[in-house]
C-alpha cells in the first residue's frame, strides 16, 4: 500500500512513512493512492479481529500481521468496555455510539492507543528519535499522552489554548508525571496552536532537526483506525446507518466517507458542529470561511479551520491534486474559499450539517436525561441537537439514527450540572486528578517562542 498526498508534490510512500511524518513534505495529507475494499461480515466479530482486517489493508509492508495483532491487542487491552465501542438505544432507531471507553474517556483513545503501539513499533526499526507536537482542543493532548508518555526516544510537546479547554481535559494533560511530556498553555485558540503545528512542519530545517512529527488526525493512521467502529456498528444493526458526527477538525467525520470509499454501505453522514460553524456554513452555503473561534460548552469542537475537510475536498474534486493545492493555499491567504459547483455538489451527495448552540446543547441534554436517564457529554449533546433538527427537517434517512458519542460527561461537569442540575458521576479514571501537582509552561502564540521552548526541552 502506497500513499499520496492531497497537493501532489510528495513522493508516493508506505504507511510507516506516514506514520512517522504526520504530514506530507508539500503541506498536503496523505491519503492511500487508492482506497482497498472491504467484503468482510463483521456481524458478532471482536472489535479487536475487525480493527485488523481493516488496518491491515494499509499497513501491508510495513507491518507484519503478527506485529499488527500485537499492537492491537495492547491498545485495546485498557478499556473498560469489552465490545470497545457499544451502542446505546436511546430511541426508536436512534442510537449512540459509545467511543469514551478507553483510559482518557475519550474517542480519541480508540486511534490513539494504536497508533502510539504502531508508532513506538515503527521507531524501534527505524531507529533515532521522534518529536511530536501536538494541537489540542481538549482530548487529542491527553490521549497522546496515555499512548506516548513514557515510551522511550518520543518527546511529546501538547499545546492546549490557555483557558479554552475543561478543568478536567487540562488536568489529564498537566498532571502527566512523565518526563517526555511537556505542556505548553497557549495564548490563542485552539486554530493558533494548529496553525503553528503546521509552521513548524512548513519550517524544513527545524523539523528535520527534531524529527518533528504529529499525532492530529492529520495523521493518516488516526483515520484508518477510526474507520474500524463505522463498520462494526453497521454491522451490529444489520442495515444502512444515518452517522451523526460532532465536528471540529474533521477528521472523525472523514473516517465516515473513507469507511464508505471502502466500500461500507452508509447512508448519511451528518456534521454537527456548535457555533463555531464553519463547516455547516461551507455545506450550506457554498463558502468554506473561517471567522473568530467562540468559546462553547463543547470546547474540543471550537476550531474555525478543519484541517481534514483538505482531504474531502480532494476526493470531491475528483482527486485533483493542483486545484486542491491551489485551494488550500488562497484558503491559508484570504481565510475563505468559494466551493465550486462540482465540488460542492459531491460534498452534499455524502454529507448533511447542522450547527447547534449553547442553549440547543444544554437542551439535548436535558432531552436524553429526560427520556433515558442518561447523562451525555456537550459534544454528544451537539450530535443529538443535529439529529433533531434532521428529523424536524425530513433531511436524509433517518432509520436508523447512530451518534457518535465522543467523551465521557465528567470531563465536562459544569456543563452537565448547567443542564440538568445533576453533576456526572466521577469514574475512577479522574478521580485524585485534582490533587497532583501540574506541569505547564504558558507562552504567547509565537512560533519563536513554541520553537525555542522545543529547543530547550529536548536532549542532546
Amino acid at each position: 500500500m502506497q500513499f499520496l498526498s492531497t497537493r501532489g508534490m510528495a513522493p508516493p510512500t508506505s504507511f510507516s512513512d506516514v506514520l512517522l511524518a504526520g504530514l506530507a513534505p508539500d503541506g498536503g495529507l496523505y491519503l492511500p493512492q487508492s482506497w482497498p475494499q472491504v467484503t468482510a461480515s463483521f456481524k458478532g466479530m471482536r472489535y479487536q479481529d475487525a480493527a485488523f482486517h481493516i488496518l491491515s489493508e494499509f499497513t501491508r509492508g510495513s507491518f507484519s500481521d503478527a506485529e499488527l495483532h500485537a499492537a492491537i491487542d495492547a491498545a485495546y487491552a485498557g478499556f473498560d468496555a469489552p465490545a470497545i465501542a457499544p451502542l446505546t438505544e436511546i430511541g426508536e432507531d436512534r442510537y449512540l455510539l459509545e467511543l469514551f471507553h478507553g483510559p482518557t474517556l475519550a474517542f480519541k483513545d480508540i486511534a490513539l492507543q494504536v497508533l502510539g503501539q504502531l508508532f513506538s513499533r515503527a521507531l524501534t526499526k527505524r531507529g533515532g528519535r521522534a518529536t511530536i507536537v501536538a494541537a489540542t482542543s481538549g482530548d487529542t493532548g491527553s490521549a497522546a499522552i496515555a499512548a506516548l508518555g513514557g515510551l522511550p526516544n518520543i518527546e511529546v510537546f501538547v499545546m492546549h489554548p490557555k483557558g479554552r479547554v475543561s478543568d478536567v481535559q487540562r488536568l489529564q494533560m498537566t498532571t502527566s508525571a512523565h518526563a517526555n511530556v511537556h505542556n505548553i498553555a497557549l495564548n490563542g485558540s485552539f486554530d493558533d496552536a494548529q496553525s503553528i503545528v503546521k509552521a513548524l512542519f512548513a519550517d524544513k530545517e527545524f523539523a528535520g532537526e527534531i524529527s518533528l512529527t504529529a499525532v492530529n488526525s492529520i495523521n493518516f493512521a488516526r483515520i484508518a483506525a477510526q474507520c474500524v467502529y463505522y463498520f462494526t456498528a453497521t454491522a451490529a444493526l444489520g442495515k444502512p446507518v444515518t452517522f451523526v458526527v460532532p465536528t471540529g477538525n474533521f477528521g472523525d467525520i472523514f473516517a465516515g466517507e473513507a469507511a464508505a470509499r471502502m466500500g461500507l454501505d452508509v447512508a448519511r453522514l451528518v456534521i454537527a458542529t456548535n457555533a463555531n460553524d464553519i463547516m455547516a456554513r461551507a455545506l450550506n452555503e457554498g463558502v468554506y470561511a473561517s471567522g473568530a473561534s467562540h468559546a462553547t460548552l463543547s470546547p474540543s469542537m471550537d476550531i474555525q479551520v478543519a484541517s481534514n475537510f483538505e482531504r474531502a475536498l480532494f476526493e470531491a474534486a475528483g482527486r485533483d491534486a493542483d486545484w486542491t493545492s491551489a485551494a488550500m493555499s488562497d484558503f491559508a491567504r484570504t481565510r475563505k474559499l468559494e466551493l465550486p459547483a462540482t465540488v460542492l455538489a459531491e460534498l452534499r451527495a455524502r454529507y448533511s450539517a447542522f450547527a447547534s448552540d449553547d442553549d440547543e446543547t444544554r437542551a439535548a441534554i436535558k432531552a436524553v436525561y429526560k427520556l433515558t436517564g442518561r447523562i451525555i457529554d456537550p459534544h454528544t449533546a451537539v450530535g443529538v441537537a443535529a439529529a433533531m433538527k434532521m428529523g424536524s427537517r425530513n433531511q436524509g434517512p433517518l432509520s436508523p439514527v447512530v451518534i457518535l458519542s465522543t467523551a465521557h460527561p465528567a470531563k465536562f461537569p459544569q456543563a452537565v450540572t448547567e443542564a440538568i442540575g445533576v453533576a456526572p458521576p466521577e469514574p475512577e479514571r479522574l478521580s485524585g486528578l485534582k490533587n497532583l501537582p501540574e506541569r505547564l509552561e504558558i507562552l504567547d502564540n509565537d512560533p519563536v517562542l513554541i520553537k525555542r521552548f522545543i529547543s530547550s526541552r529536548l536532549v542532546p
